[in-house]
């Protein structure tokens, strides 16, 4: 219904923001990635949004960018999953990040979200897995590609399950050892993976 809402960003709340357009104020629900990235108030600012209409109320959801929007979209046709809980997500991780999260069945990483129980983490990939990889930039589906086939490989399964036991994430873990050789030991992958990771933090 309404697409998009362009006007001057009036106020910035840890929930939402309000954005002036021809004199009226749209309180817009948003992510703290969005809240972050979003500018200064005053400044003219630019939501694709999505309207939720419930018996009991009118509210208006708001993202800076089409990816982040397409993200909510698709995480609100899970069983169990409200436009609050989307937006909860998505202030935890990215779009992208959710993408590799999903594709490596990373569900510890999807239980940070503010509201998200292992069980509606467990649904989201499970409903999401074929789906989400759409969303994510063209660098981060290639290793959502990556992430989702390693599984069917022994040497890196090896690997990315004794990342994980290292304390890393298991999205990260399977992103890391995706794009490595698959010729390689799983000890040779574990090391690769250690001061690759390593490096990152």
């Amino acid at each position: 219904m309404i697409y998009n809402v362009k006007g001057i960003l009036t106020y910035i709340d840890a929930q939402f923001v309000v954005v002036e357009c021809g004199g009226v104020g749209f309180k817009c629900f948003t992510t703290l990635n969005t809240s972050k990235s979003i500018g200064k108030i005053g400044s003219e600012v630019n939501l694709y949004t999505h309207l939720s209409v419930r018996e009991d109320a009118m509210d208006l959801f708001g993202f800076s960018t089409i990816t982040e929007l397409e993200a909510f979209k698709m995480l609100i046709t899970v069983s169990g999953v409200g436009p609050k809980a989307a937006v909860s997500v998505l202030s935890e991780l990215t779009p992208d990040r959710l993408a590799l999260a999903i594709a490596s069945s990373d569900t510890k990483s999807i239980i940070k979200a503010n509201g998200i129980g292992k069980k509606t983490a467990e649904r989201i990939v499970l409903e999401l897995k074929d789906k989400m990889a759409n969303v994510a930039s063209g660098e981060i589906s290639s290793a959502v590609a990556s992430a989702g086939s390693i599984v069917e490989e022994s040497a890196s399964a090896e690997a990315v399950a004794a990342l994980v036991a290292l304390g890393f994430s298991q999205s990260d873990a399977a992103v890391a050892v995706g794009q490595m050789d698959k010729s390689l030991s799983a000890d040779e992958m574990i090391r690769l993976g250690l001061r690759q990771l390593s490096s990152n933090l």
